[in-house]
């Protein structure tokens, strides 16, 4: 599909009326704490030292248990006046409050997520190639995460590292803001926003730092 005939197609998705005012978006991980209170500890932290968008990762958890963290998760954001993303369970994101839904490859497309919330959810979604990224945005995501970027544990079951020349690529051809994703230590920043990432998304990057209120103050710092 031509740049003008994909521009075309996604100014006729509608999207949320809202703005990604976040440029660090925390993804939780509680397995990398020895219980979910530690988690929780470590979420209010990072949220203390300005963390605005975090997303609620969880995805083996059941349902019932999912929902009671989504509303303490919930209770806690707002506390902070941040916004909570719910991945892939648009059903407790909607039963919660939440502000939004973000989406994986394997889960419902964004097309369809999209004609459930109308307008009134910002939708992200997860990138591992531009194909995967110009569908996310043709069929309303609102921003997306493009990675793994560089090498991390947690992302090398989708592949090779990106590279940060795929982010200069991708944002030749879509509008909204893309977030660099995997091994974004704080050294790395600089490449990132200069190939154009609006912003990046971070699990161990701070939630496994010794001190995860000097490591969230530092990559804001480099953000701004």
């Amino acid at each position: 599909m031509n740049r003008e005939k994909y521009s075309a197609l996604s100014e006729a998705i509608p999207r949320t009326a809202g703005t990604i005012d976040f440029r660090l978006y925390l993804i939780t991980d509680r397995k990398l704490f020895p219980g979910v209170d530690a988690l929780f500890g470590a979420v209010e932290k990072a949220l203390a030292a300005g963390i605005r968008a975090v997303q609620l990762r969880e995805k083996d958890l059941e349902i019932r248990e999912l929902l009671g963290m989504a509303r303490s998760m919930r209770e806690m954001t707002k506390k902070h006046k941040a916004g909570l993303f719910i991945n892939d369970r648009v059903d407790i994101a909607l039963a919660v409050g939440a502000d939004g839904v973000h989406l994986g490859k394997a889960g419902m497309p964004v097309s369809a997520v999209r004609k459930i919330t109308g307008k009134n959810m910002l939708i992200g979604s997860s990138a591992h190639s531009l194909e995967q990224a110009r569908e996310a945005e043709s069929g309303g995501a609102d921003f997306i995460t493009l990675g793994p970027v560089y090498d991390t544990p947690s992302k090398r079951r989708y592949g090779k590292p990106l590279g940060p020349e795929i982010i200069k690529s991708l944002i030749k051809e879509i509008s909204c803001p893309v977030f660099a994703i995997g091994g974004i230590k704080p050294p790395l920043i600089p490449e990132v926003l200069n190939a154009g990432a609006f912003g990046v998304a971070l699990i161990s990057g701070i939630l496994a730092s010794g001190d995860i209120t000097t490591r969230t103050e530092e990559y804001m710092r480099l953000l701004q």
